[in-house]
């Protein structure tokens, strides 16, 4: 088994910076890229505040926070992943995007390095086409927000070899995650329970069932969640919502995974939940 000691996050949105951060802080070498500059600077300022509560919530001491920030290069430039021990992508989720910078990592990444995806829905199968030895390939699926959460998701691959599941593991386990195997089908463990749950508190508020805040509330006060699931689409992002629903649903064809039209009306209109500022609820 090779040891993990330097990572490529190849996006650099709300799940890439977690990553990055978490690798970080456990003293791993990091390369953020993003083909966007703006991007790239945006997930400066948010590894920065994110960096800068876990001061003030005494988790992590000035100098430790300073010496995870140094440890984490930015850059557009798709060649620095070229020495990572592992390479993650974490670009929004759609398959043919996926596919497009899986076949970019593998024209650029190490022959022996690990390739993983942090998809919440796609089967790795159909990613690890892309990828010139798919024995290197898996996935590995974080939660948000990723250095609150411990969960990891291994999904195992058909061709994924025993000393890429092992290598993944240890990676896991030494940036203080809790990591879970599933094989490798939509959605995999949490989400192929958890979005049944969500699809169906939109249908029922959808339908004028009950109010939104009644039907959170039931199932904080009722069931002991620590957030109502109208609420937790809204975390999600609706548009990922969307997207795993739909995965799910084109892979069992079964009605409970199918995305309501009112989800898809919400998409439509920009109302994505939190990070749009407006979802089901107004974060404005």
């Amino acid at each position: 088994m090779s040891e993990i000691e330097s990572v490529a996050i190849v996006g650099a949105g709300f799940m890439g910076t977690g990553i990055a951060e978490v690798a970080a802080v456990a003293g791993l070498s990091v390369i953020l890229r993003d083909v966007d500059a703006a991007v790239i600077a945006r997930a400066a300022e948010r590894i920065d505040t994110s960096l800068a509560r876990a001061i003030r919530g005494g988790k992590l001491d000035d100098a430790h926070a300073r010496a995870a920030r140094e440890r984490i290069e930015l850059t557009t430039q798709l060649e620095t992943i070229g020495d990572a021990d592992l390479v993650i992508e974490a670009v929004p989720e759609h398959e043919a995007l996926k596919l497009e910078v899986m076949t970019a990592i593998d024209g650029v990444a190490r022959d022996d390095a690990v390739v993983a995806s942090n998809t919440s829905s796609i089967p790795i199968a159909e990613l690890a086409q892309a990828i010139s030895d798919p024995t290197r390939m898996l996935g590995l699926h974080f939660f948000s927000p990723v250095p609150v959460m411990r969960l990891i998701e291994i999904v195992v691959a058909l061709d994924t070899s025993e000393e890429t599941l092992a290598s993944a593991r240890a990676f896991a386990e030494q940036i203080g995650k809790v990591p879970i195997e599933t094989k490798d089908r939509s959605g995999f463990i949490v989400n192929m329970l958890l979005i049944p749950y969500l699809m169906a508190a939109v249908r029922m508020y959808e339908d004028g069932f009950a109010s939104r805040e009644d039907i959170d509330t039931g199932m904080k006060l009722g069931c002991g969640h620590p957030m109502g699931p109208l609420t937790l689409c809204d975390f999600i992002g609706l548009d990922v919502m969307y997207a795993i629903g739909a995965a799910l649903y084109e892979e069992f064809k079964r009605d409970e995974y199918a995305p309501p039209p009112l989800l898809k009306r919400m998409v439509a209109s920009g109302r994505l939940g939190r990070k749009s500022g407006r979802g089901f609820y107004d974060y404005n």
